[in-house]
């Protein structure tokens, strides 16, 4: 399991593996009990954690470098449950971190997120971004076969409408007048 996988969805708690895209929604399996379920994109959002970013003191840095901190940090982690402690942690592991704006709700999912992570041994990496170009190219080419299809109906149908324009117009019949 990849890294650039996983992802968050509201209204679900705990983290996912992206199975398949759907247009109305995503198929997930869950990392906790590896559950497969459909979610809606009509009532539920989905983050990539590799598109997660926290605000710090300086310049926003992605979740990775916060949980890269956290595995290099001598601290026990505290119960996610407990505001104070899990504040207190960040607060040793993580002092960049903006305390202001990040909310205590982060960081008690952030300390459940990272328990998850090393539960399923995933490392924390963010892929490289010339595999997102291939993919990137690879779609729009998959479009442009679509397209090529339909141009070629349409260019059928132009000579039909090309054809009605060259034919002259009829003309009408003189008015009759009463005098």
């Amino acid at each position: 399991m990849e890294y650039n996988k996983i992802i968050s969805v509201t209204g679900m708690s705990g983290l996912f593996e992206l199975v398949g895209n759907k247009a109305d929604g995503a198929i997930v399996r869950s990392l906790e009990d590896n559950s497969t379920k459909f979610a809606s994109s009509r009532s539920h959002q989905f983050s990539h954690l590799e598109s997660i970013e926290i605000y710090t003191i300086r310049e926003n840095v992605n979740l990775v470098d916060i949980f890269n901190a956290m595995k290099n940090s001598s601290e026990k982690l505290p119960d996610y449950k407990n505001n104070a402690a899990v504040k207190k942690y960040f607060e040793k592991a993580y002092p960049e971190m903006d305390f202001d704006r990040v909310y205590a709700s982060d960081m008690k999912k952030m300390v459940r997120w990272y328990e998850i992570l090393t539960d399923k041994n995933i490392a924390f990496e963010i892929s490289a971004a010339p595999e997102e170009a291939v993919t990137e190219a690879a779609e729009p080419a998959a479009e442009e076969k679509t397209p090529a299809k339909k141009s070629t109906k349409k260019s059928e149908a132009k000579p039909a409408a090309e054809n009605t324009a060259e034919k002259p117009k009829k003309k009408s019949a003189p008015k009759k007048t009463d005098k």
